[in-house]
């Protein structure tokens, strides 16, 4: 309902005396419970002419914005209608805007009073103004309120002061907000806690603690948001457990009220800081627990890996909010578990307890990205454009990961053009999918037309483009221009990339040089990519070199001792072989065993390397033996250096790579997707063997099918009997 409109034939009553205060109808707005009768009272000044008086009006204005049943459109509208409001009214509906999340239209009803009002602001103005930029996080604006602040003599006002504190902290400007509370007359605790949890939320430790030793050096007690405070410096660089005790301690010595949240603090602090055991004896002694309690309990056991223990918390909440699904599933995802991830996004789908938010599927689409699992990536996709959810940088980035992972980069690259305000993990994320899928000359097109400021992230994807595209020259100048015109400092990781642009492309003696120019200490990224280079490369010498330093790094790495045995294997020297074999059993290190899923009906059908527990074993033989004969009528020869052990038998040899994981899920997708669904995609946990790379290009031409292998490294795309690596892997 529209507030009533005013008779213009009334002439208004500008002044602010209570002469009214105490009229019947004006008590009467205090005692109101609900709109109607509200817009009574409003209808009742009007006709009595009460409603032009600013005392009274500005009661009605009080009630309307910010009583229990205030309607903020509805108090703006009795705003307007006033003639001349007084400052008590601009105050309160800038106030009813500022604590409502609406910044934008506070600062103009701000800039209205600097126009229209015969009073200036005062110290009750500037403090809603402030929070109102804090939200906004306008650092230059905010600035800007700040010196008419100090102008007219309220910089010293101990509100306002707070506010500012908290704008500063908000706009990450933590100098000014140290400046501001220095310069404080006086300090409440109000004070203290703004600038404390300023220090903490951005990581400075040693600056929290030394406030906090302040704080009680001049007497000032601290409360349960002081102690949250001071939790939260702990738990963001992760101190000692013991340290965190200590603290928790001092909470109980000093009797500071345990109040819900500083009670979710301390357990958080417990399950970021490692002492999950400690988080659980807490947990359980909590009088009080809501659903934030329960979700930092259950993310604690998943970072623990102790996934039972997470699961069995998770059955026994007595509410299900979606805020603990999505850690349920993010405990799962983060720690190597994606199917389990999957499985929960499908057990909330079914249970219709909750609503999946950006969160659940961020989480979500993660999980498909490693396991290849396309059909529900998609779903996700539909999911949020039937949702009408914003395409935000988070949820873009997360989908164009899913389709670069799963093989579909022109989906992924649609999701990338529709994508508004892309941030630079969005234009990173399309980089490292056309670097994977072997187009790093697009990659590089990409990278020229980006228009933010690249991170250490987006240079590591362009390198690794330029690996797997061959693109030597370009590497060599991305590297050199990386600090030179970016002010990006080369990071290991990066000369890790430079490494293997350089081994792959036979540059070995480069490489080597490159690695002796490091300012930093070369680590096992980079060791790690010259060996797989001197593997391409048959370079047995250096290959030794290479995993000493390895091996010096990290000597339980079961790849590196793989990888020179393999390299000794392709050179014929098998009793070295033998001896790094031996010495892996020694130690007790197993080689990685070879896995690959298809995806058929949106269900991931797993192999490992001779594996025969498939329901389809039978007729998966079968095909593998078809498609054996098939491809030797083609002129397919196998390559014996691929059987990296000694087995003297041809027909054996021939045997053991037929038995290869990734064959075996070809042999099923073969069956199970049958034309017209020509695309057949599997994802691998190793590196693809270059005589099953072979065999793949083969059975795309004979069997006219589309085939996407994604490797450890790469993805492979065979059609027609070519794969889009060139043979450059």
């Amino acid at each position: 309902m529209a507030a009533p409109s005013i008779p213009l034939t009334i002439s208004p009553t500008v002044n602010n005396d209570r002469h009214f205060a105490n009229h019947p109808t004006v008590t009467l707005i205090e005692k109101c419970s609900n709109p109607q009768q509200l817009k009574q009272i409003h209808a009742q000044m009007l006709r009595v002419g009460l409603f032009f008086d600013p005392f009274s009006a500005s009661k009605l204005i009080q009630s309307s914005a910010l009583s229990q049943f205030s309607s903020i459109d509805y108090a703006h509208k009795v705003f307007d209608q006033i003639p001349q409001p007084n400052l008590y009214s601009w105050n309160t509906l800038i106030r009813a805007y500022a604590t409502r999340s609406h910044p934008l239209n506070c600062l103009s009803i701000f800039s209205r009073l600097l126009q229209d009002c015969p009073e200036k602001p005062n110290k009750f103005t500037y403090p809603f103004v402030i929070t109102a930029l804090a939200k906004l996080k306008d650092l230059e604006l905010g600035k800007g309120i700040h010196g008419m602040a100090v102008k007219e003599g309220f910089s010293s006002d101990l509100y306002v002061a707070n506010c500012l504190i908290h704008f500063y902290v908000e706009c990450g400007c933590l100098d000014m907000a140290s400046r501001v509370f220095s310069n404080m007359p006086e300090r409440d605790v109000i004070s203290w806690n703004s600038i404390i949890d300023g220090m903490a939320q951005n990581g400075l430790f040693d600056e929290t603690m030394e406030i906090f030793c302040r704080m009680e050096e001049e007497g000032v007690r601290p409360n349960d948001i002081t102690m949250v405070g001071v939790l939260t410096a702990c738990r963001r660089v992760k101190v000692d457990v013991r340290f965190g005790k200590m603290v928790h301690s001092y909470i109980e010595k000093n009797r500071i009220k345990q109040s819900l949240i500083l009670c979710n603090a301390v357990l958080d602090m417990y399950t970021r800081c490692g002492g999950v055991h400690e988080a659980k004896m807490f947990f359980d002694k909590m009088m009080e627990k809501d659903i934030i309690s329960w979700t930092t309990m259950l993310v604690g056991y998943g970072s623990l890996g102790d996934f039972d223990a997470a699961r069995g918390l998770f059955d026994s909440l007595p509410t299900k909010d979606i805020a603990a699904w999505n850690a349920l599933i993010s405990a799962y995802e983060q720690n190597g578990n994606p199917k389990e991830a999957v499985a929960v996004f499908n057990e909330l789908r079914q249970s219709k307890t909750a609503k999946p938010d950006e969160v659940t599927l961020v989480s979500t689409l993660s999980a498909c990205s490693e396991l290849g699992a396309i059909k529900l990536g998609c779903w996700i996709h539909v999911y949020v454009k039937k949702e009408k959810m914003k395409l935000n940088c988070h949820l873009a980035t997360a989908l164009i990961d899913m389709y670069s992972k799963c093989g579909d980069l022109e989906k992924a690259l649609g999701v990338f053009h529709s994508a508004e305000g892309k941030d630079v993990f969005v234009w990173s994320a399309m980089i490292a999918g056309l670097g994977m899928h072997g187009c790093g000359v697009y990659a590089l097109e990409m990278f020229g037309k980006m228009d933010v400021k690249p991170t250490a992230v987006t240079f590591t994807n362009l390198l690794s483009a330029c690996s797997h595209s061959g693109l030597v020259e370009e590497g060599r100048e991305l590297f050199d221009q990386m600090e030179r015109v970016h002010g990006v400092a080369p990071g290991v990781e990066h000369y890790a990339c430079m490494i293997d642009i350089l081994g792959r492309a036979g540059l070995l003696e480069e490489a080597m040089a490159l690695i002796k120019t490091m300012p930093v200490a070369p680590g096992a990224s980079v060791w790690g990519a010259l060996l797989g280079a001197c593997r391409l490369h048959k370079n047995v010498e250096l290959a030794e070199e290479a995993w000493a330093r390895l091996h010096e790094i990290e000597p339980r790495n079961h790849g590196a001792h793989v990888l020179l045995s393999n390299i000794y294997a392709n050179s014929g020297l098998w009793e070295k072989v033998s001896e790094v074999r031996k010495r892996m059993r020694d130690v007790g290190l197993r080689k990685e065993p070879g896995c690959s899923s298809v995806e058929v009906n949106g269900r991931m059908h797993e192999f490992l390397v001779g594996d025969n527990t498939h329901p389809m074993s039978k007729k998966i033989y079968s095909k593998l033996e078809e498609i054996a004969e098939r491809v030797k009528c083609e002129g397919y020869e196998t390559k014996k250096s691929e059987v990296l052990q000694m087995v003297e038998e041809e027909d054996m040899q021939e045997k053991a790579l037929s038995l290869h994981s990734e064959r075996l899920a070809l042999a099923y997708g073969l069956i199970a997707l049958e034309p017209p669904t020509r695309r057949i995609r599997i994802v691998k946990n190793l590196r693809v063997c270059e005589d099953c790379h072979s065999v793949f290009k083969l059975v795309s031409k004979i069997y006219d099918r589309d085939i996407v292998l994604r490797d450890r490294y790469r993805f492979h795309h065979f059609k027609e009997g070519s794969c889009s690596c060139n043979d450059y892997w």
